[in-house]
């Protein structure tokens, strides 16, 4: 094999390699069967999102994921295969790939690693499935939100009530 060949592949390794080792989330998906529009919109809403959305041949990446030491992640490569990897968020990749499947049966969701554990399917379809972190603290602002508010009820009802005793004594 031709020493430049060799090179290229070997840095196309390390690409995928460093791009593995710094996100806090990496989500395979299968998109066979997507036609272009759709994964044009696909590519969109990750990029929205700030997560990459990258096409590497199934050899290139069973290399690069051996070498991060997730060799068990090998066994879900066959097939057209795109790797989405989000730096940032540990879910969002997650999330916006399973929400899209919903409405494009031909995308899947095979598996993932966030924050450096290896998910199958299972446990990659509950962490799309969580709620947005947007969503969750703005539940527990309304959770903190309603003892404080009945507390200042009760304060000014107190309140009320004196002005009201006071009104009257007058």
């Amino acid at each position: 094999m031709n020493k430049k060949i060799v090179e290229a592949k070997q840095q196309l390794v390390q690409e995928i390699r460093d791009k593995i080792s710094a996100a806090k989330s990496v989500v395979l998906v299968d998109y066979r069967g997507l036609n272009v529009d759709e994964v044009t919109e696909l590519r969109r809403k990750y990029s929205e999102a700030g997560v990459e959305y990258k096409v590497y041949k199934n050899s290139m990446m069973r290399f690069a994921f051996k070498d991060e030491g997730y060799e068990e992640f090998t066994n879900h490569l066959t097939g057209p295969n795109a790797i989405a990897i989000s730096n940032e968020d540990p879910v969002i990749a997650a999330k916006i790939t399973n929400d899209f499947a919903k409405d494009h049966k031909n995308l899947e969701l095979k598996a993932g690693i966030v924050e450096g554990d290896m998910l199958d399917f299972e446990k990659i379809s509950e962490i799309a499935n969580l709620p947005s972190k947007e969503h969750l603290l703005t539940q527990v602002v309304i959770a903190l939100n309603a003892p404080i508010s009945k507390f200042a009820r009760g304060i000014q009802a107190i309140v009320d009530k004196e002005n009201g005793e006071e009104s009257a004594e007058q």
